[in-house]
């Protein structure tokens, strides 16, 4: 029995060779690494965000309680935890957002494979787009850390001496 041709085509154009496949895997691979950095990165920045309301939950009982500082001393670093808390929030939705940018990414370039079609601008834009994010969540991380360093408490009694 002969099949039409329209028919054996159209099989052979859903047919995917497992090279192809592992081709797609192998290009998509980089992205993916990306993400584990990423991944670290927002790690990191949680670990700080939870410290950071820690410190600040401490500064608003010694305001309440009285603590080794005067209410004004408190509530002068309770609003460089504010702060702080902000830059390390921002920076963690940017890390997010970017991280969310790649997996589209991986996911469109699966598709486009798979579904025959040629998403590279896309792709370009995407990428662009999430590392635009990526720095924006590392400036913020910067001025952050910069932040928690100039406003710091630790050593104040070694430069009174």
């Amino acid at each position: 029995m002969t099949l039409p041709v329209s028919f054996t085509t159209a099989m052979i154009e859903n047919y995917y060779d497992v090279a192809d496949i592992a081709e797609l895997i192998k290009i998509a691979v980089a992205p993916v690494f990306l993400l584990t950095g990423i991944g670290s990165f927002a790690n990191v920045l949680s670990s700080r965000v939870s410290r950071i309301i820690d410190r600040a939950r401490a500064l608003e009982e010694m305001i309440i309680t009285g603590g080794p500082l005067t209410a004004a001393q408190h509530k002068r670093e309770l609003k460089v935890q504010i702060r702080r808390l902000k830059l390390a929030s921002w920076a963690v939705g940017l890390c997010v957002a970017s991280a969310l940018l790649i997996c589209t990414l991986v996911a469109l370039l699966f598709l486009g494979g798979l579904l025959h079609f040629d998403p590279s601008e896309t792709l370009g834009m995407l990428f662009v787009l999430a590392m635009c994010f990526l720095i924006a969540a590392l400036i913020l991380f910067l001025v952050e850390v910069q932040t928690a360093v100039k406003h710091t408490w630790v050593g104040s009694s070694i430069k009174r001496q």
